[in-house]
This record gives structure tokens, sequence and C-alpha cells, in this order.
């Protein structure tokens, strides 16, 4: 199968030697987003709260370039800064997949690119 590339101005540009998202046949692969405003390399906010929801929102953008949404998310992976605020973002994620989510795994890590407090990575189904 053919992959193909996914860029999009709606998120925020890959900082390194990576694609905002590969298709391959159904599938979508994003890379992680952070919640940073897309244009800029500014965080939405300082808190949990405005980078979850700056980051699904890059996501939304990234999914919906390569023919997929929210929707068709069919597993997730979130890396937090601080595993103390999961709560806080599982509020604001459950507002982009209330019913019928998907799969997710969620883990602390050491440190997230340009300081950020999350990062989320996505599988969808596309076409």
């Amino acid at each position: 199968m053919d992959k193909q590339i996914i860029a999009t101005d709606g998120a925020p540009a890959a900082v390194g030697p990576y694609s905002q998202a590969v298709r391959v046949g159904d599938f979508v692969f994003t890379a992680g987003q952070l919640g940073l405003v897309p244009g800029t390399k500014e965080f939405a906010g300082p808190d949990i709260e405005a980078q979850t929801r700056q980051a699904l929102e890059n996501l939304r953008a990234v999914l919906e370039a390569a023919g997929s949404g929210l929707a068709r998310v069919v597993k997730t992976t979130v890396f937090l800064q601080d595993i103390g605020e999961f709560g806080r973002m599982n509020a604001v994620y459950a507002e982009f997949f209330g019913e019928n989510p998907p799969a997710r795994s969620a883990v602390e890590v050491a440190a997230l690119p340009l300081g950020g407090r999350i990062e989320i990575e996505a599988v969808a189904v596309a076409g």
C-alpha cells in the first residue's frame, strides 16, 4: 500500500523530521499533538485544560486533512508531564470523546517538547 503524507495549516507544523500524519490505506497514524496554537510557538494557555483542548483541536485538524475525524479514532496515547493532572485532562478529553470513546493509554513522561504539559497521538480509520 502507498503511504500518503498529511500536512495542514490547521495544526502546528512539524518541529522536526516527521509528518503531522501518515495515511496508509484506510488508517491514519498521527504524530503527537501539543497544545500549541497553529501558526505560533505559543501554548493555548499554561494549564492542562487549555493545552488539552488545543491538542485535541490540532488532532481534529490533522485527522480531517487525512479524510478522517475524531469520531473515527480507534486508539489514542496521551503523554502527560504530570500524571497528577490526569483527572483535569480527562474532563476535557471527555468533551471530545464522549460516547463510544477510543481505546486509550495515558502515561507520565519526564518532559515534553517545548515544555508542554500534554501531547496526544491517535490512530484512526479514514475513507
